[in-house]
C-alpha cells in the first residue's frame, strides 16, 4: 500500500472514530433530554395528582360549607328552608381592626341562585346559613333546640378558636350583645338578636347591629 493510500486510510478511520465519538455525544445528548423531559413529564403528573388529590381532600367542603349536603355536627341540610324554630343572630369578624367579610351562601350548597346578591336557593338548606354578606346568620330549624357558633363554622368549613378565627391568627377577643364574653368561642348560644364579635389580634370596640323589620 502507497504510502499516500496509507494516509487516505488512516484519515478514513479517524474520521469514523469522529463519527462514532460524534453518535456517542447525540446519543447522550438526546439520552439527556429525554431525561429532562421524563422528568418535566413526572414534575407535571406530581403537580396533577396534588391538585387532584387536594381537590379529592376538599370535595366535601367549599368556603360556604360542605358541597355535599351531608350532615355537619348533626345538622341536615334540606330541600326547603325549615320555619318551626326561626331566629336570627349577627356576627362580626375583625382582622386587627379591619373588618371580614361572612361570605353570602353560607350553610346553602351550589348551584346557588343568586339575585341582587342575595343568595335565595341552590342544592339545600343546612339548618344556619346565610343569604347575604350582612353577617345575619338565619336559624331556621324543624325543631327547637340550641345551636352555636362552632357549629356555624364548622357548616362554613372555617377554623374557630381562641386564637384563630377562619385563616386570621392571633388572640381572639369575644363581644357578645357588647360585653365582652371570655368562653370559648366555640361554644356561643345562638339567640334570637345575639349580636357576635370577633377581633383577631387588635382589638376593636364592639359595634352595634340593627336587624331590619321582620328579622
Amino acid at each position: 500500500m502507497s504510502q499516500r493510500a496509507r494516509q487516505a486510510s488512516k484519515a478514513q478511520r479517524k474520521l469514523a472514530e469522529v463519527r462514532r465519538q460524534q453518535r456517542r455525544r447525540q446519543r447522550r445528548v438526546w439520552a439527556l433530554f429525554a431525561a429532562i423531559g421524563l422528568a418535566a413529564v413526572g414534575v407535571v403528573v406530581v403537580v396533577v395528582v396534588a391538585l387532584v388529590s387536594k381537590g379529592s381532600s376538599t370535595t366535601g367542603q367549599t368556603a360556604h360549607g360542605p358541597a355535599t349536603g351531608a350532615p355537619v355536627d348533626g345538622i341536615q341540610c334540606q330541600a326547603n328552608e325549615q320555619v318551626v324554630y326561626h331566629i336570627h343572630a349577627h356576627l362580626a369578624i375583625f382582622d386587627n381592626g379591619v373588618q371580614q367579610t361572612v361570605s353570602r351562601g353560607i350553610g346553602i350548597p351550589g348551584p346557588q341562585q343568586v339575585v341582587q346578591g342575595v343568595v335565595e336557593g341552590g342544592k339545600c338548606f343546612y339548618w344556619l346559613h346565610t343569604h347575604d354578606t350582612t353577617g345575619v346568620i338565619h336559624i331556621e330549624s324543624p325543631t327547637q333546640r340550641v345551636y352555636t357558633l362552632g357549629q356555624f363554622f364548622d357548616i362554613w368549613g372555617q377554623q374557630l378558636s381562641g386564637d384563630q378565627v377562619g385563616k386570621a391568627t392571633g388572640k381572639v377577643t369575644v363581644f357578645v350583645n357588647g360585653k365582652q364574653y371570655s368562653g370559648d368561642p366555640r361554644s356561643i348560644k345562638l339567640s334570637p338578636h345575639q349580636v357576635i364579635q370577633l377581633d383577631v389580634g387588635k382589638v376593636a370596640a364592639p359595634r352595634p347591629f340593627t336587624f331590619l323589620k321582620g328579622l
